[in-house]
């Protein structure tokens, strides 16, 4: 009897190690059931670094993820879905941009709002925006003394 007593606290205590990690996972990945959030549509010339589940931030916050990435076959564009938390408003001027965290670090989606008292609407484009620049490309010009 003691050896199943053993078994049972043993295999409660796994459970509950797995049942701990499962929230955890979630709220380390900011999981949730949806319907939180809104999509803006955005028309970008390069989007190198950035993909599905990219951080959106607004002042340096994440307030959202890159939900969709498809190549438009008319503008050779990559064209953007983002979706942001409801309550974040973005006035209807803001630029959106790729940024970078630093020399090493990866590429995300920054919003720098206007000053406009009108704001997107779910579904609406920023039409204004800056794709990636590459680091590459920037040292090469850097090294050949190109003023391009």
């Amino acid at each position: 009897m003691s050896e199943n007593t053993t078994e049972v606290i043993v295999g409660a205590g796994v459970l509950a190690v797995a049942v701990a990690f499962v929230v955890y996972a979630g709220q380390v990945s900011d999981f949730s059931g949806g319907g939180a959030t809104y999509p803006l549509e955005a028309s970008f010339r390069s989007l190198e670094g950035v993909g599905v589940g990219t951080d959106v931030r607004l002042a340096g916050v994440k307030v959202g993820t890159v939900a969709d990435v498809t190549l438009n076959p008319e503008t050779y564009r990559a064209d953007t879905t983002v979706s942001l938390n409801r309550g974040i408003e973005v006035p209807d001027d803001s630029a959106i941009i790729i940024s970078s965290e630093g020399l090493l670090g990866g590429n995300f989606v920054e919003i720098v709002p206007g000053g406009s008292p009108f704001y997107f609407e779910a579904g609406d484009t920023i039409t204004d925006t800056q794709g990636a620049v590459s680091l590459v490309s920037l040292l090469l010009k850097f090294v050949s003394g190109s003023t391009e």
